[in-house]
């Protein structure tokens, strides 16, 4: 095949003028712009891929920033904001008289709220309710007046608040409670409801937790036999004043102003970063300077400093001695240059020199020629 396809080509140009004119030139272009095209596509791809990894890096830092916002704002109001209430069932207790059938005692009831820990914030004004659910029976609403009182202790029994308050029924004349009933008969009737009333005694209207006595218990008394209820509770509610009372009440809000805010403070603390990062000239130098001191605080180093700085001071001992001076430099002390009187120093090659090659030594003449 190959030999049947160079004798067309012989044939065709037999002397090689096409193929050195035309064809060569014409591959040389063709594989010149291929190359051409195929660099312009690899740096297109280039530019692409880098074009997406900076992309894919901002979203990375936006999100980032926004989670950040985000996270610091449920932390704060984790942290800042405390529980809206706590609610716990009040079991009353009494002594029943056998003659008749009425209690003997006042109705009281013990209420564990905790077992030693923190349950109320410390700093948090907090309103304690006593709800009573009271059927309009007769007894009721002929009862009147009466006072519930409460007792908050600590773990250590130690009482820390004490408080009482008056309470009735709601009045409502017969004509209204007649009216109501028959307008509301299919509910009673259905039971879907029933005839009683709520009766909230707020305790304490502001009681404050101490961080050292913790309430744990609460005492709860009625101090009426003829009382008739259904259920009692004890509510435990926030009263929220100032910034607490604005994110309690106005929650979107607060938080569109708290993650805005952050998200101000995160840009610029990130903006300035980048800035600061971007010039790496003194990271730089710094790196240069731990190379040094890390260097220098290598054992060997030191150890070599060390036996340097001793042969320093061993070679500086002067010869205090005239004998000595003699020795080395001539008989007496005016024959001895101010040169000749040197300290023993180290050769270049490292080595002491001996006193007999100080001996040896040329020394200078001071003579005069008269």
């Amino acid at each position: 095949m190959n030999i049947l396809l160079r004798l067309i080509v012989f044939a065709l140009d037999p002397l090689g003028l096409g193929r050195r004119f035309l064809i060569r030139p014409a591959v040389n272009l063709g594989w010149n712009v291929y190359d051409r095209v195929r660099s312009k596509a690899d740096e297109k791809v280039g530019t692409v891929r880098e074009l997406v990894l900076r992309l894919g890096l901002i979203a990375f830092a936006v999100v980032l920033i926004i989670w950040l916002a985000v996270f610091m704002y449920a932390a704060f109001y984790y942290v800042y904001m405390p529980a809206i209430s706590h609610t716990r069932p009040v079991h009353m207790q009494f002594k029943t008289c056998l003659e008749t059938s009425t209690p003997c005692t006042f109705p009281h009831a013990h209420v564990s709220l905790t077992k030693k820990q923190q349950l109320l914030m410390v700093g948090q004004a907090y309103k304690v309710i006593v709800n009573i659910d009271m059927p309009e029976s007769p007894q009721n609403l002929e009862l009147g007046m009466f006072m519930v009182c409460a007792e908050m202790r600590d773990y250590d029994s130690m009482l820390r608040g004490h408080s009482c308050r008056s309470a009735m029924m709601r009045y409502r004349s017969p004509l209204i409670r007649m009216i109501s009933t028959w307008v509301l008969s299919p509910l009673y009737v259905l039971g879907w409801k029933e005839e009683f009333q709520q009766v909230p005694v707020e305790i304490f209207s502001r009681y404050l937790e101490e961080r050292q006595h913790p309430i744990t218990d609460v005492y709860v008394e009625i101090q009426s036999q003829k009382i008739q209820f259904y259920t009692v509770t004890l509510h435990i509610v926030a009263d929220f004043t100032g910034l607490r009372y604005i994110m309690f009440n106005w929650p979107v809000l607060s938080a569109i102003v708290a993650i805005s805010t952050n998200l101000f403070f995160i840009l610029v603390v990130f903006l300035l970063s980048w800035y600061h990062w971007s010039d790496a000239k003194w990271l730089h130098s710094v790196q240069i300077k731990y190379a040094r001191l890390t260097k220098s605080l290598e054992p060997g180093v030191i150890h070599s400093k060390a036996s340097s700085l001793r042969d320093d001071d061993d070679d500086l001992v002067a010869y205090s001695d005239k004998s000595d001076i003699a020795d080395v430099g001539g008989d007496t002390l005016s024959d001895v240059d101010a040169d000749d009187l040197v300290l023993v120093k180290k050769s270049r090659s490292g080595k002491r020199e001996s006193p007999d090659a100080l001996r040896k030594r040329p020394t200078k003449k001071t003579t005069a020629d008269h």
